[in-house]
């Protein structure tokens, strides 16, 4: 499940770019997808998770697609505009996403498009990222508005680490262009690995996969309606919610060194968990994510593998 590579970042300014000004990472790989039709709300609301009823254009949510067990088959964010509703998720979820949609669309007026090589997604990470903008979105995460770089026209998205940016795909170097010419710095895989493993966000396919449970990946605030009517997977998530515990959840974890990601975990002689993306971060050291059992609560020290170092579970995001 977890990247094969520990996450070095290159001292060129990158991290601090990302961290103090703005940076730009291409995410066009994500997998996109748009459902339009009278019915496409309802159909939506129907199988995801999060109340998507309550989405307004120019607004969105995240929500997850679920099994009949309550497991992730993919994780989703959804944004509204006035005719249709966008959907992205990580590619490795693209093709059980697209199955499901398709499965269950049977009785809906709703139409299912495919988007992922008509746009690209391009990513400004950063406290500076909306002075990239003609005009940049509000603040709430997943506004989402028409704007232009440079002049591309661009649908200017609200995210936890910046501004996403989607577009056209035939435009996307012209947009690459117009980004660097304004001096916003390209950024590695490896940072931005590093700043989404410090704000404490998990990847579908990295540290959650289709065995994880949105409570076990700290999903269930911000991406689990417990109010609303039906959908795939409601009945496990909403007995666990109000009768049990989850098993594991998503951790940080500070590390006494950089081991590969996929290590295993131990307390107390017992396997807990394996890592998942691992970082070198230029603040904090290295740092890891992993989903680890219950009894791993913030404040215990792990051991790496059979005879490694120590890892200290903290609670996310780093640093609070």
């Amino acid at each position: 499940m977890a990247s094969a590579l520990i996450a070095n970042i290159p001292d060129n300014g990158e991290y601090a770019a990302a961290t103090e000004a703005v940076g730009l990472f291409d995410r066009s790989e994500q997998g996109k997808l748009a459902i339009s039709g009278v019915d496409a709300v309802g159909f939506l609301d129907s199988l995801l998770s999060n109340d998507i009823a309550a989405i307004v254009p120019g607004s969105g949510a995240d929500a997850t697609m679920l099994s009949e067990k309550g497991r992730m088959l993919a994780e989703v964010r959804v944004l509204r505009t006035d005719e249709e509703l966008l959907l992205d998720t990580e590619r490795v979820a693209l093709q059980a996403l697209f199955d499901a949609l398709m499965r269950f669309r049977i009785g809906y007026a709703a139409e299912l498009h495919k988007r992922t090589l008509e746009c690209g997604l391009l990513s400004l990470i950063g406290p500076a990222s909306d002075g990239v903008l003609a005009k940049p979105p509000p603040a709430e995460e997943h506004a989402h508005i028409a704007s232009e770089v440079a002049g591309v026209a661009v649908r200017a998205i609200r995210t936890r680490l910046g501004i996403d940016l989607l577009l056209e795909s035939r435009e996307h170097e012209r947009a690459r262009r117009a980004l660097d010419d304004a001096g916003v710095v390209a950024l590695s895989e490896a940072t931005f690995e590093c700043v989404r493993i410090e704000h404490g966000i998990a990847r579908f396919g990295v540290e959650i996969d289709e065995t994880t449970m949105p409570q076990e990946a700290g999903l269930h605030e911000r991406a689990v309606s417990f109010t609303k009517g039906c959908y795939v997977g409601q009945e496990t998530v909403a007995r666990l919610y109000w009768k049990g515990k989850p098993n594991r959840h998503l951790r940080g974890l500070s590390l006494s060194e950089p081991v590969a990601p996929g290590t295993v975990l131990h307390q107390d002689g017992r396997e807990v968990g394996v890592l998942g993306a691992v970082a070198v971060s230029p603040r904090l050291g290295p740092i890891a994510l992993a989903l680890v059992r219950r009894e791993a609560e913030p404040g215990a020290s792990l051991r790496l593998g059979e005879d490694g170092g120590s890892a200290l579970v903290l609670a996310l995001p780093f640093g609070g």
